[in-house]
């Protein structure tokens, strides 16, 4: 019978995506694993391979569709001996996954189990599923077989709780279900206070008003700036930012990096003053291990690796690709990764788990001249470090005489609701104390 290719998850958090490219047309015979089309998350740009073989039948979304809901039917898939005449009712994607008018395999009935997130069959029915109920203006979601069972039999959907994915009913519910059964009556209960609603700017059409007759251009908004905006929004809305400020003196880790450098030119290793923040961030994470956590909703998680997230400028947005066990690499192993990873980054070519996860982060704006900045922190992490530029100032030496040395100014946003203000300073502490003394890191 025909397959229903379905928009893939390709990542946790992936609701929706745009169908960049069709790397295959319709009559064209695939094999599991060839690759089907092109799909643009709000990061990245991914592949997509076949799960089965056949020949594509018909596809239902064309190329450069945004907005495409994963587990919408983005094509069909024919087996030998199919033609397009066994499609039938299977029409356009767009938006609405059918679950109205395809009925679910009885195996998938008994088992509860969900379809693939890569393909489901496509079956055909004589007798048409009722519409589905609801309960307190809530849809009950049940499959299209539970509901003619239940309509025979007489009993109440809404009565009934599914065993499915997600709490859907299926076939195996209403069968153990007894006929003419009601909703039990729950107790009354007080309104909850409705929630204050967040504050609201000015509308599109408004702002769009008042530079009416003004010469301007519309920039269409990406799925990377739409998610930056939402997360950023999220940010300052939701985490209780504090910041802390502190001057670090370079002279000693410059001269340091310089000696490393031309010791390692042979091996064609050059190490960036970004790679040796990068190992102190992480060090320090060890030695204040009550700042390497995360806010989890209802709690504080606390991770043992330092997992260091660095944010990388690309056209149009940032990445914040993730160090993994940063205290445990070396600083050229270290610098290796973080280009391999920037460089990834710009081709937007990393993978999910690249740039997901992660304690803390690291955001340099100092190669752009930047003496001092607030960075805002990226949920779920706990802070995140701005570092602004080395800079030549006159500061106070230890024996009390006026002397110039190369300051750079750092900033620390944290979340109060994971990092009080005391443990805050004991981790710029131990990073100053990395980064002024750097012949310790490699202790």
């Amino acid at each position: 019978m025909p397959t229903e290719v379905l928009m893939p998850a390709l990542s946790p958090t992936m609701e929706q995506g745009t169908l960049a490219k069709w790397l295959v047309k319709e009559g064209d015979t695939v094999s599991s694993g060839d690759l089907l089309a092109e799909i643009e998350t709000d990061k990245a740009t991914m592949e997509f391979e076949a799960v089965d073989e056949g020949t594509i039948g018909k596809i239902l979304v064309e190329e450069g569709t945004e907005g495409v809901a994963v587990n919408t039917p983005i094509a069909v898939l024919l087996e030998e001996g199919e033609s397009a005449d066994d499609i039938g009712a299977v029409s356009s994607g767009g938006g609405a996954a059918k679950e109205e008018t395809a009925a679910e395999p009885e195996k998938q009935e008994r088992s509860g189990e969900p379809a693939s997130t890569s393909s489901g069959a496509v079956e055909k029915s004589d007798v048409k599923a009722p519409a589905a109920p609801e309960k307190d203006g809530e849809r009950v979601f049940a499959s299209p077989l539970a509901r003619r069972i239940a309509k025979e039999k007489g009993i109440d959907l809404t009565a009934i709780k599914g065993s499915g994915p997600k709490g859907r009913i299926v076939k195996a519910d209403v069968e153990s279900a007894k006929p003419g059964a009601a909703p039990a009556k729950e107790e009354a209960k007080a309104p909850a206070p409705a929630a204050a609603p967040a504050p609201a700017g000015p509308s599109a059409d408004a702002i769009a008003k008042m530079y009416e007759g003004r010469e301007y251009e519309e920039v269409k908004l990406d799925g990377m700036r739409k998610t930056i905006a939402a997360r950023l929004t999220e940010a300052k809305q939701t985490i209780p930012h504090f910041y802390l400020r502190r001057d670090i003196k370079l002279d000693a880790l410059l001269k340091f990096r310089s000696q490393l450098n031309k010791q390692l030119e042979g091996r064609g290793v050059k190490l960036s003053v970004n790679d040796f923040i990068i190992k102190a961030c992480a060090l320090a994470l060890q030695s204040v291990p009550d700042c390497n956590a995360v806010w989890a909703g209802d709690r504080v998680l606390k991770l043992k690796p330092s997992d260091v997230a660095v944010a990388v400028a690309i056209e149009g947005g940032l990445f914040t690709p993730v160090l993994k066990d940063a205290d445990t690499k070396s600083l050229s192993a270290l610098s290796a990764e973080m280009k391999d990873l920037a460089t990834r980054a710009r081709d937007r070519k990393l993978a999910p788990h690249e740039y997901q996860g992660g304690t803390f982060a690291i955001s340099n704006l100092g190669m752009f001249g930047i003496d001092n900045f607030d960075a805002v922190i990226n949920p779920p992490h706990g802070a995140i470090l701005a570092v602004g530029s080395g800079v030549k100032k006159p500061v106070v030496g230890d024996d009390g005489e006026l002397t110039v040395a190369t300051v750079m100014s750092v900033t620390l946003s944290v979340d109060h609701r994971v990092i009080d203000g005391a443990l805050g300073a004991e981790f710029l502490k131990a990073l100053t104390d990395n980064l002024e003394n750097p012949m310790v890191m490699l202790a």
